[in-house]
Protein backbone atom coordinates (compact mmCIF):
# COMPACT_ATOMS: atom_id res chain seq x y z
CA UNK A 1 0.00 0.00 0.00
CA UNK A 2 1.50 3.71 -1.12
CA UNK A 3 1.75 5.62 1.84
CA UNK A 4 1.12 9.50 1.34
CA UNK A 5 2.28 12.38 3.72
CA UNK A 6 -1.72 12.30 4.98
CA UNK A 7 -1.12 9.23 7.07
CA UNK A 8 1.49 10.66 9.06
CA UNK A 9 0.40 14.08 9.08
CA UNK A 10 -3.32 13.29 9.94
CA UNK A 11 -4.95 10.21 11.79
CA UNK A 12 -7.40 7.90 9.80
CA UNK A 13 -11.25 8.93 9.95
CA UNK A 14 -13.17 6.40 12.26
CA UNK A 15 -17.17 6.29 11.45
CA UNK A 16 -18.05 5.45 14.81
CA UNK A 17 -22.10 6.86 15.19
CA UNK A 18 -24.82 5.64 12.97
CA UNK A 19 -24.73 7.38 9.39
CA UNK A 20 -27.59 9.80 7.87
CA UNK A 21 -27.15 9.22 4.48
CA UNK A 22 -27.71 12.18 1.77
CA UNK A 23 -27.62 11.81 -1.42
CA UNK A 24 -28.35 14.14 -4.35
CA UNK A 25 -28.69 13.20 -7.76
CA UNK A 26 -29.77 9.84 -5.83
CA UNK A 27 -30.32 7.63 -9.24
CA UNK A 28 -31.48 4.44 -8.10
CA UNK A 29 -29.68 4.55 -4.59
CA UNK A 30 -26.62 2.72 -5.18
CA UNK A 31 -24.33 4.25 -2.71
CA UNK A 32 -27.30 3.43 -0.16
CA UNK A 33 -26.83 -0.34 -1.69
CA UNK A 34 -22.53 -0.12 -1.11
CA UNK A 35 -23.66 1.02 2.25
CA UNK A 36 -26.18 -2.00 3.10
CA UNK A 37 -23.68 -4.32 1.47
CA UNK A 38 -21.20 -3.58 3.92
CA UNK A 39 -23.45 -3.68 6.97
CA UNK A 40 -23.03 -0.16 7.94
CA UNK A 41 -25.95 1.20 10.51
CA UNK A 42 -27.40 4.23 8.46
CA UNK A 43 -30.40 5.83 7.34
CA UNK A 44 -32.15 7.11 4.27
CA UNK A 45 -31.87 10.28 5.60
CA UNK A 46 -32.62 12.47 2.30
CA UNK A 47 -32.69 11.68 -1.31
CA UNK A 48 -32.61 14.72 -4.25
CA UNK A 49 -33.48 12.84 -7.70
CA UNK A 50 -35.42 14.73 -10.38
CA UNK A 51 -36.33 11.88 -12.71
CA UNK A 52 -39.50 10.37 -11.40
CA UNK A 53 -38.80 6.80 -12.86
CA UNK A 54 -35.58 6.79 -10.56
CA UNK A 55 -37.11 7.79 -7.72
CA UNK A 56 -39.82 5.56 -8.07
CA UNK A 57 -37.18 2.56 -8.54
CA UNK A 58 -35.27 4.48 -5.74
CA UNK A 59 -38.48 3.71 -3.22
CA UNK A 60 -39.03 0.57 -4.73
CA UNK A 61 -36.14 -0.55 -4.01
CA UNK A 62 -35.08 0.50 -0.69
CA UNK A 63 -38.74 0.70 0.95
CA UNK A 64 -38.82 4.86 1.20
CA UNK A 65 -41.94 7.36 0.06
CA UNK A 66 -39.11 10.01 -1.22
CA UNK A 67 -40.62 12.69 -3.37
CA UNK A 68 -38.87 13.23 -6.88
CA UNK A 69 -37.23 16.62 -6.67
CA UNK A 70 -35.41 19.34 -8.67
CA UNK A 71 -31.64 20.14 -6.83
CA UNK A 72 -31.88 23.80 -8.16
CA UNK A 73 -35.16 24.16 -6.20
CA UNK A 74 -33.79 22.42 -2.85
CA UNK A 75 -32.03 25.22 -0.20
CA UNK A 76 -29.75 24.18 2.34
CA UNK A 77 -31.80 23.79 4.98
CA UNK A 78 -33.42 20.68 3.86
CA UNK A 79 -30.23 18.84 3.69
CA UNK A 80 -31.11 19.04 7.59
CA UNK A 81 -27.58 18.22 9.32
CA UNK A 82 -27.87 18.56 12.89
CA UNK A 83 -27.26 16.68 15.97
CA UNK A 84 -23.62 16.15 14.57
CA UNK A 85 -22.64 14.65 18.04
CA UNK A 86 -25.23 11.61 17.50
CA UNK A 87 -24.78 11.64 13.58
CA UNK A 88 -22.56 10.93 10.86
CA UNK A 89 -23.44 12.85 7.57
CA UNK A 90 -21.99 11.12 4.43
CA UNK A 91 -23.06 13.37 1.29
CA UNK A 92 -22.68 11.31 -2.15
CA UNK A 93 -23.18 13.96 -5.18
CA UNK A 94 -22.71 11.65 -8.54
CA UNK A 95 -23.79 14.39 -10.63
CA UNK A 96 -24.68 14.42 -14.70
CA UNK A 97 -22.23 12.99 -16.86
CA UNK A 98 -23.18 13.85 -20.05
CA UNK A 99 -21.72 16.99 -20.61
CA UNK A 100 -18.33 14.79 -19.61
CA UNK A 101 -18.68 11.80 -21.23
CA UNK A 102 -16.82 10.89 -24.40
CA UNK A 103 -20.53 9.62 -25.49
CA UNK A 104 -21.99 13.29 -25.30
CA UNK A 105 -20.98 16.10 -26.48
CA UNK A 106 -18.57 17.33 -24.31
CA UNK A 107 -19.87 20.39 -22.85
CA UNK A 108 -18.26 20.84 -19.97
CA UNK A 109 -19.04 21.68 -16.81
CA UNK A 110 -18.02 25.23 -16.02
CA UNK A 111 -20.50 27.23 -13.50
CA UNK A 112 -22.87 29.32 -15.13
CA UNK A 113 -22.79 27.34 -18.67
CA UNK A 114 -26.38 25.85 -17.41
CA UNK A 115 -25.33 22.22 -18.56
CA UNK A 116 -26.50 19.11 -17.16
CA UNK A 117 -22.98 18.77 -15.85
CA UNK A 118 -22.99 21.83 -14.35
CA UNK A 119 -25.15 21.43 -11.80
CA UNK A 120 -22.11 20.38 -9.58
CA UNK A 121 -22.07 23.69 -8.73
CA UNK A 122 -25.55 23.79 -6.99
CA UNK A 123 -23.85 21.06 -4.35
CA UNK A 124 -21.69 24.20 -3.77
CA UNK A 125 -25.00 26.31 -3.86
CA UNK A 126 -26.27 23.85 -0.46
CA UNK A 127 -23.00 23.77 1.15
CA UNK A 128 -22.84 27.70 1.26
CA UNK A 129 -26.93 27.85 2.27
CA UNK A 130 -26.20 25.29 4.99
CA UNK A 131 -24.36 25.66 8.96
CA UNK A 132 -23.10 22.68 9.78
CA UNK A 133 -21.60 20.30 6.75
CA UNK A 134 -21.53 17.00 6.19
CA UNK A 135 -18.82 14.85 7.66
CA UNK A 136 -18.07 12.80 4.62
CA UNK A 137 -18.83 13.97 0.36
CA UNK A 138 -18.45 10.91 -1.70
CA UNK A 139 -18.23 11.70 -5.61
CA UNK A 140 -18.42 9.39 -8.45
CA UNK A 141 -18.33 10.37 -11.96
CA UNK A 142 -16.40 9.48 -15.40
CA UNK A 143 -12.53 9.89 -16.20
CA UNK A 144 -13.32 12.92 -17.90
CA UNK A 145 -14.43 14.61 -14.90
CA UNK A 146 -10.47 15.10 -14.80
CA UNK A 147 -9.68 15.59 -18.44
CA UNK A 148 -7.81 18.39 -20.09
CA UNK A 149 -11.19 20.37 -21.09
CA UNK A 150 -12.50 20.05 -16.94
CA UNK A 151 -9.17 19.50 -14.83
CA UNK A 152 -9.63 23.65 -14.38
CA UNK A 153 -13.39 23.45 -13.36
CA UNK A 154 -12.37 20.12 -10.95
CA UNK A 155 -9.52 22.14 -9.23
CA UNK A 156 -11.53 25.25 -8.06
CA UNK A 157 -14.00 22.72 -7.20
CA UNK A 158 -11.32 20.80 -5.03
CA UNK A 159 -10.07 24.33 -3.48
CA UNK A 160 -13.81 25.42 -2.77
CA UNK A 161 -14.25 22.60 -0.56
CA UNK A 162 -10.70 22.56 0.94
CA UNK A 163 -11.85 26.21 1.51
CA UNK A 164 -15.04 25.12 3.85
CA UNK A 165 -12.30 22.43 5.72
CA UNK A 166 -12.31 19.58 3.57
CA UNK A 167 -9.25 17.22 2.66
CA UNK A 168 -10.02 15.85 -0.94
CA UNK A 169 -8.71 12.47 -1.65
CA UNK A 170 -8.92 11.38 -5.76
CA UNK A 171 -8.28 8.27 -7.61
CA UNK A 172 -9.19 6.58 -10.73
CA UNK A 173 -10.68 3.39 -10.24
CA UNK A 174 -11.16 0.51 -12.43
CA UNK A 175 -14.57 -1.74 -11.48
CA UNK A 176 -12.43 -4.81 -12.65
CA UNK A 177 -9.49 -4.22 -10.39
CA UNK A 178 -12.44 -4.77 -7.80
CA UNK A 179 -13.97 -8.04 -8.55
CA UNK A 180 -16.14 -6.74 -11.13
CA UNK A 181 -16.11 -8.63 -14.64
CA UNK A 182 -16.71 -4.74 -16.41
CA UNK A 183 -14.01 -2.61 -17.91
CA UNK A 184 -15.33 0.38 -16.37
CA UNK A 185 -12.95 3.16 -15.22
CA UNK A 186 -14.00 5.78 -12.95
CA UNK A 187 -13.06 8.66 -10.86
CA UNK A 188 -14.00 8.99 -7.15
CA UNK A 189 -13.08 11.88 -4.25
CA UNK A 190 -13.73 11.24 -0.78
CA UNK A 191 -13.86 14.89 1.09
CA UNK A 192 -12.92 14.14 4.90
CA UNK A 193 -14.20 16.98 7.18
CA UNK A 194 -10.89 18.28 9.16
CA UNK A 195 -7.69 17.48 9.34
CA UNK A 196 -8.05 13.48 8.85
CA UNK A 197 -6.31 10.61 6.19
CA UNK A 198 -8.01 8.32 3.52
CA UNK A 199 -6.89 5.67 1.90
CA UNK A 200 -8.88 4.18 -1.40
CA UNK A 201 -9.11 0.29 -0.85
CA UNK A 202 -6.18 -1.63 -2.88
CA UNK A 203 -7.06 -3.57 -5.89
CA UNK A 204 -7.99 -7.22 -6.14
CA UNK A 205 -7.46 -10.60 -8.32
CA UNK A 206 -10.40 -10.61 -11.08
CA UNK A 207 -11.48 -14.13 -10.73
CA UNK A 208 -15.13 -13.25 -12.71
CA UNK A 209 -16.20 -13.38 -16.66
CA UNK A 210 -19.49 -12.49 -17.91
CA UNK A 211 -20.86 -16.25 -17.61
CA UNK A 212 -20.69 -16.02 -13.72
CA UNK A 213 -23.62 -13.23 -13.65
CA UNK A 214 -25.74 -15.42 -16.56
CA UNK A 215 -28.59 -16.92 -15.02
CA UNK A 216 -29.02 -20.58 -16.42
CA UNK A 217 -32.61 -20.71 -17.56
CA UNK A 218 -33.68 -17.58 -19.84
CA UNK A 219 -36.97 -17.26 -21.84
CA UNK A 220 -36.19 -17.53 -25.74
CA UNK A 221 -37.65 -13.84 -26.35
CA UNK A 222 -34.36 -12.64 -24.96
CA UNK A 223 -32.53 -14.95 -27.81
CA UNK A 224 -31.24 -13.78 -31.30
CA UNK A 225 -32.70 -16.60 -33.73
CA UNK A 226 -31.88 -15.08 -37.06
CA UNK A 227 -29.64 -16.52 -39.76
CA UNK A 228 -26.82 -13.67 -39.13
CA UNK A 229 -27.10 -14.98 -35.44
CA UNK A 230 -26.24 -18.38 -36.14
CA UNK A 231 -23.44 -17.90 -38.61
CA UNK A 232 -22.02 -15.20 -35.62
CA UNK A 233 -22.22 -18.04 -32.96
CA UNK A 234 -20.52 -20.70 -35.91
CA UNK A 235 -17.77 -18.46 -36.76
CA UNK A 236 -17.57 -17.74 -32.78
CA UNK A 237 -16.96 -21.49 -32.19
CA UNK A 238 -14.43 -21.33 -34.91
CA UNK A 239 -12.38 -18.56 -33.79
CA UNK A 240 -12.28 -20.46 -30.20
CA UNK A 241 -11.32 -23.54 -31.17
CA UNK A 242 -8.87 -22.26 -33.36
CA UNK A 243 -7.72 -20.91 -29.55
CA UNK A 244 -6.81 -17.36 -30.99
CA UNK A 245 -4.39 -15.34 -28.65
CA UNK A 246 -5.98 -12.88 -26.59
CA UNK A 247 -5.14 -10.45 -23.53
CA UNK A 248 -5.79 -12.49 -20.35
CA UNK A 249 -6.07 -9.32 -18.08
CA UNK A 250 -9.23 -6.89 -17.05
CA UNK A 251 -9.56 -5.68 -20.55
CA UNK A 252 -10.03 -8.96 -21.64
CA UNK A 253 -13.00 -7.69 -23.35
CA UNK A 254 -14.23 -10.47 -25.99
CA UNK A 255 -15.75 -9.25 -28.81
CA UNK A 256 -17.32 -12.15 -31.43
CA UNK A 257 -19.00 -9.75 -33.78
CA UNK A 258 -21.82 -7.57 -34.89
CA UNK A 259 -24.99 -7.46 -36.51
CA UNK A 260 -25.98 -6.09 -39.63
CA UNK A 261 -28.65 -3.64 -38.68
CA UNK A 262 -27.96 -1.08 -41.21
CA UNK A 263 -26.23 1.07 -39.11
CA UNK A 264 -22.84 -0.50 -39.47
CA UNK A 265 -20.75 -1.63 -35.92
CA UNK A 266 -22.61 0.63 -33.39
CA UNK A 267 -22.21 -0.21 -30.03
CA UNK A 268 -25.94 -1.78 -29.81
CA UNK A 269 -24.94 -3.96 -32.96
CA UNK A 270 -21.94 -6.12 -31.42
CA UNK A 271 -21.84 -9.25 -29.47
CA UNK A 272 -19.48 -10.56 -26.64
CA UNK A 273 -18.59 -13.76 -25.52
CA UNK A 274 -19.13 -14.81 -21.79
CA UNK A 275 -15.68 -15.53 -21.32
CA UNK A 276 -14.35 -12.51 -21.26
CA UNK A 277 -15.29 -8.92 -18.79
CA UNK A 278 -18.28 -6.71 -19.93
CA UNK A 279 -17.42 -2.78 -21.53
CA UNK A 280 -19.09 0.52 -20.33
CA UNK A 281 -21.73 0.72 -22.40
CA UNK A 282 -22.91 4.38 -23.95
CA UNK A 283 -26.22 6.16 -23.63
CA UNK A 284 -28.25 4.80 -26.19
CA UNK A 285 -32.35 4.47 -26.03
CA UNK A 286 -32.65 1.55 -23.70
CA UNK A 287 -33.97 -0.85 -27.09
CA UNK A 288 -30.41 -2.64 -27.44
CA UNK A 289 -28.65 -4.45 -24.46
CA UNK A 290 -25.64 -5.42 -24.43
CA UNK A 291 -25.32 -9.00 -26.56
CA UNK A 292 -23.67 -11.62 -25.48
CA UNK A 293 -23.09 -15.40 -27.00
CA UNK A 294 -21.85 -18.36 -25.03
Amino acid sequence: MQMTIFDVLYPKYIISKPIRLIELFAGIGSQAMALRELGADFEHYRAIEIDKPAMAAYNAIHGTAFKPADITKVKGKYLGITEKEKYSYIMTYSFPCQDLSPAGKRKGMAKGAKTRSGLLWEVERLLNETTELPDILLMENVPDVANRKNISQFHDWQDFLAAKGYKNYVRMMNAADYGVAQNRNRCFMASLLGDFSYSFPEPIALGKTIADYLEEKVSEKYYINTEAARLLVEKYKEKQANKQARKANKTNINEAGHLEKGTGKHQSNKVYGTDGTARTLTAHDGTDPMRIIL
